[in-house]
């Protein structure tokens, strides 16, 4: 009786993988059709993350610490910002559009397709071009980590493998929970974009150069400071200028599994909250 009861799930699972498969698919194949405006939109994508670098540098031509940092420890913070973003931006950037598929009405069709709302989105114009972003982050990363002078243990090798990972789940509930917003308030687009790419801005330095109610606000009380600064002093084996205890550099997992949650409420609300164009 079970196993007769599990064949049709088991079916419609395989199935939902096999439509998924042929959307992603589809969008290489349309995005790899004209190689060369494919692969100078690859290397004119890297400019945004490599922007991030160049200014950390520049800041570093005038001063010799900053925060309280120096260069290479500065590279550590830009690294796993620039990775974890960079990697949210290409799998759940095209989230963005949700505002534009609410207002035209394009949303309806994707809810009457018999696949999840969330994947359909992600997959319907999954931004290949971006690919080197993520690539060139991930570099900037190891390069910063080779470069730092970490004394390496099991835990700081675990932490620099879960960190990104972390920022990257981190980022793409960003990206979800300020899209949700659309539901609600369809010109929300400004707005999402301040917290998700000013976010992208605000975790490429050391939290120390920021104060006051900005610093509590981002910080802390939206989580960005979990994302690079605190896995960073985990991995330099630096106690936090701030004063939080050292286990803080090692809380970024909880952080993401926390953020990915209220994404995926939120996500579920605002879905059910939609009454189709025009409401």
């Amino acid at each position: 009786m079970a196993e007769g009861g599990s064949a049709p799930a088991v079916a419609e699972g395989g199935g939902a993988l096999r439509a998924y498969r042929a959307l992603l698919g589809a969008q290489a194949r349309s995005q790899a059709a004209y190689r060369t405006s494919f692969v100078m939109d690859l290397v004119g994508n890297v400019g945004a993350t490599v922007f991030d670098v160049v200014t950390v540098l520049v800041i570093f031509g005038v001063t010799r610490d900053l925060g309280g940092f120096t260069l290479r420890e500065t590279l550590v913070v830009v690294g796993l910002s620039s990775c974890g973003f960079a990697t949210a931006d290409l799998l759940v950037g095209n989230i963005e559009r949700l505002p534009r598929y609410v207002r035209t009405g394009l949303f309806d069709a994707v809810l009457v397709r018999p696949l999840g709302a969330l994947p359909q989105l992600l997959l319907m114009d999954l931004p290949l071009r971006k690919l080197s972003r993520a690539v060139f982050g991930l570099a900037v990363l190891l390069f910063a980590l080779g470069s730092a002078g970490i004394d390496w243990t099991p835990g700081r090798v675990a932490l620099a493998v879960v960190a990104p990972l972390a920022a990257v789940v981190f980022f793409a509930s960003v990206f979800v929970l300020t899209a949700t917003v659309s539901f609600y308030w369809v010109d929300s687009g400004e707005l999402a974009n301040s917290v998700t790419y000013g976010g992208r801005d605000f975790t490429s330095y050391p939290v120390t150069v920021y104060g006051g109610w900005f610093r509590a606000l981002f910080a802390y009380g939206m989580g960005f400071a979990f994302v690079s600064y605190h896995p960073a002093l985990a991995l330099l084996g630096r106690a936090d200028p701030l004063g939080l205890p050292p286990w803080a550099g090692w809380a970024a997992p909880g952080v993401a599994v926390v953020a990915a949650t209220s994404a995926a409420l939120a996500w579920r609300v605002g879905v059910r909250h939609y009454r189709s164009t025009g409401s």
